[in-house]
């Protein structure tokens, strides 16, 4: 068994496994132990129960030796953002709000990544309750970049980024409100796909903002990203937001689907701002488009400069609306401090909140407040339509866009203490959410300095399958996905 068996995509453990020239149980082993050596510097994990894993370990050995393997994600590890529940398992995202609470369900996408066999495996840090870029505001720790122990991972999937990154879990699970699984995807050298609104249940996912939050899978290559995908997608009565969609073999039609495409670059997206060693790494992403006969077709997404301000007026006012059952009441950290039952709400909710969650609800509750929800949230809701408005006008003459995923690679933790400075990492991102359309974002280089680059590729309303075979055309051509941290 190769000591670096944990850096291995699922396609390659699956075959191992298959052939048993594998367990899971001593894949388990080896990503435990990586995980105990490691884990104290990248700080990817708030928990997690090695007893509970290496149960579900020998329980897929048990069905592989009666020939009833699940498939190829039976037996693989895969972590799961603490925003998403496990049954038995903490969830705390990463608040104090949350610091002692056990889940009693199991999310959907968590039930059906059991279902098909795969270990649900800790409780990978964020920030709290999802709000950030960066993983530095959770409660409990920070999380640190593999590739530079002294920068953020991205966030608020920061965790989840970081230790696929790291080897100390082999896929993981996140959640994307503005792109909070392709960003720190990018900032990892990870592949992170956000699907479109509506094709994974929210079911069991702890809400920052309902009509933006989409869970969504980690890999190293985009064939994990399909496999993943294709066990958690899929509709949920649980959830009312969930759509009846046609779920396709996102796997197979990796190869049914080689192209060529017509593919858009948006001005909007490579103006100010931008490093230009990301800038430098995605035109090389776009040429190689090219060399494989793609249509390379300049389009415009006219309202996209107002997609921050839209973003963080939607986000706030769903949010204070979403964490206003926190309340110390009646579940959640309770004020030892309170002697009323007044006193219980206000105390628990200072207590228990950080100063960033505390500022969106804020933010949140002011613009939804009398007199302020006609000038901000309606809107911010008719650009939003706009936002929309221009992508699919895009899709008229284009099958994907190609965008940078982040307009610089992993920055210093402390950097941007500034929260609009913060806000703006995620410039490139939020409008898929707005739109609610599936993004993917790959490695596609590396800086001067070590650090990973990503290409973001956007494309049509549950069309996955696409998206996934055009991500794969470029991969094929590039080996950033066999490059690994060194720790």
């Amino acid at each position: 068994m190769s000591s670096e068996v944990f850096f291995k995509p699922i396609t390659e453990l699956g075959s191992l496994l298959a052939a048993k020239k594998i367990s899971s149980v001593e894949l388990m082993q080896a990503v435990l132990a990586r995980t105990k050596a490691i884990d104290s510097k990248v700080q990817a994990f708030n928990s997690f129960d090695e007893a509970d894993a290496l149960a579900q370990a020998r329980a897929s050995d048990e069905r592989r030796a009666a020939g009833q393997a699940g498939g190829p994600l039976d037996g693989i590890p895969v972590g799961i953002k603490d925003v998403i529940s496990v049954a038995g398992q903490p969830l705390t995202a990463s608040s104090k709000m949350l610091a002692n609470f056990v889940s009693p369900y199991d999310a959907t996408a968590t039930r059906k990544l059991k279902a098909a066999g795969a270990i649900c495996w800790g409780r990978l840090n964020l920030d709290e309750f999802a709000m950030g870029s960066s993983t530095e505001n959770s409660a409990f720790k920070t999380t640190c970049n593999p590739w530079d122990l002294t920068r953020v991972p991205g966030g608020s999937s920061g965790g989840s980024a970081a230790a696929v990154a790291a080897g100390e879990a082999v896929a993981a699970l996140g959640s994307d409100t503005g792109g909070s699984i392709r960003q720190p995807a990018a900032l990892c050298g990870v592949v992170g796909l956000k699907p479109t609104y509506g094709l994974v249940s929210r079911y069991g996912l702890i809400a920052f903002a309902s009509s933006l939050d989409q869970i969504g899978p980690f890999g190293r290559t985009v064939e994990d990203a399909a496999i993943l995908l294709g066990a958690i997608a899929g509709h949920d009565a649980n959830d009312s937001t969930s759509f009846k969609a046609e779920i396709p073999d996102y796997r197979a039609g990796l190869a049914k689907r080689k192209g060529p495409w017509k593919l858009g670059i948006a001005k909007e997206y490579f103006a100010e701002g931008i490093d230009p060693e990301v800038n430098a790494a995605v035109q090389s992403a776009i040429a190689h488009y090219k060399k494989l006969g793609c249509e390379i077709r300049e389009i415009s997404l006219p309202h996209t400069k107002y997609a921050v301000a839209v973003y963080y007026i939607i986000a706030t006012a769903e949010c204070s609306s979403n964490l206003a059952r926190f309340d110390g009441i009646r579940y959640g950290h309770r004020s030892k401090d309170a002697t009323d039952a007044l006193d219980i709400y206000f105390k628990s909710r200072a207590e228990g909140f950080g100063p960033e969650v505390k500022r969106r609800i804020i933010l949140g509750t002011y613009v939804l407040s009398s007199g302020y929800y006609d000038a901000y949230y309606l809107r911010a809701q008719k650009v939003r339509t706009l936002i929309r408005r221009d992508f699919l006008n895009a899709y008229q003459e284009v099958d994907a866009i190609l965008t940078p995923t982040s307009p610089t690679p992993a920055f210093k933790r402390g950097a941007k203490a500034d929260p609009l400075a913060m806000y703006l990492c995620d410039i490139y991102t939020i409008g898929v959410n707005l739109a609610g359309l599936p993004g993917i974002s790959l490695p596609c280089g590396f800086s001067k300095s070590g650090l990973p680059i990503g290409l973001q590729i956007i494309g049509q309303p549950f069309k996955e399958a696409d998206l996934l075979a055009i991500a794969r055309a470029y991969e094929q051509g590039h080996d950033w996905h066999t490059k690994h941290p060194t720790l």
